[in-house]
This record gives structure tokens, C-alpha cells and sequence, in this order.
């Protein structure tokens, strides 16, 4: 199936992917989303103070539960540092007839300095 996005597409903007097909059918496996999310932990913002050796989900690709389904979220800020990455997560939806809406993801407390 050929994308439907391109880096020429509109500005990049945060949107969710639903686990659900156009059709209403939950997305299967049941822990796509953490899948998903498990793969784009490499973008990751460095930690102050060396490397981080623990595989953490990245703050631009996170999973999560909205109104009991599972979700990704993406950060548009995703598409500054890798586009293709940002390009692979609408394409992943799309090709698998997932549902997703354009939305103001919240941005992420900082954690607190010790």
C-alpha cells in the first residue's frame, strides 16, 4: 500500500492512534501499542549527566488508555528530530485502518532536579 503522507505533507502536528479499525474491530495483538511504542524508544532525549543504559518509551511515542482503548500518542516534535520516524507512525496507522485524530498532546512535566 503506497503512504498517503509525504515530507512535502501539511506542518507536523501531534495525533493519536486508536486501536480500533475503521470497521470497529479492536487492532490485535493486544499490546500493539506497547509494541509500537517499544521500538521508537530510541528517540529519547539524552540525560543530563551520561548515558541512560534503561529502554525507556520515548516522550514522543507513548502508549496509553483512552476511553478503555489502547492508544499511542504522538508529539509533533517527534517530526523535528526524525521525520521518518514521525512518517512511519501515520503510515503504520494507516495501513492497518487505525483510527487517528489529529489532537494537542499535553506536554510532559519535567522531572524535578535532585
Amino acid at each position: 500500500m503506497s503512504s498517503s503522507y509525504s515530507a512535502s505533507a501539511a506542518p507536523a502536528t501531534d495525533f493519536i492512534i486508536q486501536g480500533q479499525t475503521s470497521e470497529g474491530r479492536p487492532f490485535r495483538p493486544s499490546d500493539w501499542a506497547d509494541r509500537l511504542c517499544g521500538i521508537m524508544s530510541r528517540f529519547h532525549p539524552d540525560q543530563v549527566g551520561g548515558f541512560d543504559r534503561h529502554l525507556r518509551y520515548s516522550p514522543y511515542v507513548t502508549p496509553a488508555l483512552i476511553e478503555g482503548m489502547r492508544s499511542v500518542l504522538v508529539d509533533h516534535r517527534l517530526h523535528a528530530l526524525e521525520p521518518l520516524a514521525y512518517f512511519f507512525l501515520r503510515d503504520f496507522a494507516c495501513d492497518n485502518d487505525l483510527r487517528v485524530i489529529d489532537a494537542c498532546v499535553l506536554p510532559l512535566r519535567q522531572p524535578a532536579s535532585v
